[in-house]
């Protein structure tokens, strides 16, 4: 089991930025893949950035070159530095961790509430 928590979110005007954080506990030994994910009211949740334990990234299109990932391996702590924020950034954020020992699985964190204003 791991167990996700994540910090960091709150209310920032259009072009700011913010940082979220996400530590995770328990068999963290099994974790592979983290990331953030983020779902907008009445939208289906989306993929924003993966990172791999070998530190490769992943972007969606409408994120790349304004959010970063990255992931602390000594901490079992995966961050995502987020600028230029934009209106339509507005979500809850996820933080998700992939183990794949014996099968996988996937654990979510509670989400943490992002509110650019125009």
């Amino acid at each position: 089991q791991v167990q996700l928590v994540e910090s960091g979110g709150g209310l920032v005007q259009a072009g700011g930025s913010l940082r979220l954080s996400c530590a995770a506990s328990g068999s963290v030994w099994n974790i592979g893949v983290m990331g953030w994910y983020r779902q907008a009211p009445g939208k289906q949740r989306e993929l924003v950035a993966t990172i791999t334990s070998g530190t490769s990234t992943n972007y969606a299109d409408s994120v790349k070159a304004r959010f970063t990932i990255s992931r602390d391996n000594a901490k079992n702590t995966v961050y995502l530095q987020m600028n230029s924020l934009k209106p339509e950034d507005t979500a809850v954020y996820y933080c998700n961790a992939v183990t794949y020992v014996p099968r996988r699985n996937d654990y979510w964190g509670q989400g943490t509430q992002v509110t650019v204003s125009s």
